[in-house]
C-alpha cells in the first residue's frame, strides 16, 4: 500500500510541476505572448505586379483561416493591376487596328523593315532561284 501512495504522490508532484512550468507560475514566463501576425504587403508599389510576386504572396493565418481584411486588400490590389493591364491592352489593340486600317487604305506594309526595297508583282525574293529555275550547280 505504501508503494501506491508513493506513486500517487509522485504523479501529483510531476503533474503540478509540468502545469506550473507551462502556465508560467514559477516566476519565469515559459510561453511568451506572441505578437499576432500582420499582413505586410509584399506586393511591389514601385512597379507592376508580376507572376513571381503573386506566387510569393503569403497571407497570415487567423483563428478561422485567413484574415479577411488582408485578403480583401491583396485581391483589390491585384484587381486594380489587372484592370490597368486590360485597359492598356485594349488601347494598344485599338491603336494596332487603326494602324492596320490606315495601312490597307494607303497600301503600305506594316512589317517592312527599314532599308528593304519595295517588291513588285514581278520581283522575285532574294535568297535563291525562283520556282522551276535551276540554280546552276
Amino acid at each position: 500500500m505504501r508503494v501506491f501512495w508513493f506513486l500517487l504522490l509522485t504523479m501529483v508532484v510531476v503533474v503540478t510541476a509540468v502545469t506550473l512550468a507551462v502556465v508560467g507560475g514559477g516566476g519565469s514566463a515559459v510561453l511568451q505572448d506572441v505578437e499576432p501576425q500582420r499582413f505586410t504587403d509584399p506586393l511591389p508599389t514601385t512597379r507592376p505586379v508580376g507572376r513571381a510576386d503573386v506566387e510569393a504572396l503569403r497571407l497570415p493565418m487567423a483563428a478561422r483561416g485567413y484574415r479577411m481584411a488582408d485578403v480583401d486588400e491583396a485581391l483589390s490590389r491585384l484587381g486594380a493591376e489587372l484592370a490597368e493591364r486590360d485597359a492598356r491592352i485594349a488601347e494598344l489593340e485599338s491603336a494596332l487596328a487603326g494602324a492596320q486600317a490606315s495601312a490597307v487604305t494607303t497600301g503600305t506594309d506594316l512589317f517592312k523593315q527599314p532599308g528593304d526595297r519595295p517588291t513588285g508583282p514581278g520581283d522575285r525574293p532574294t535568297g535563291g532561284p525562283a520556282r522551276g529555275e535551276d540554280d546552276g550547280r
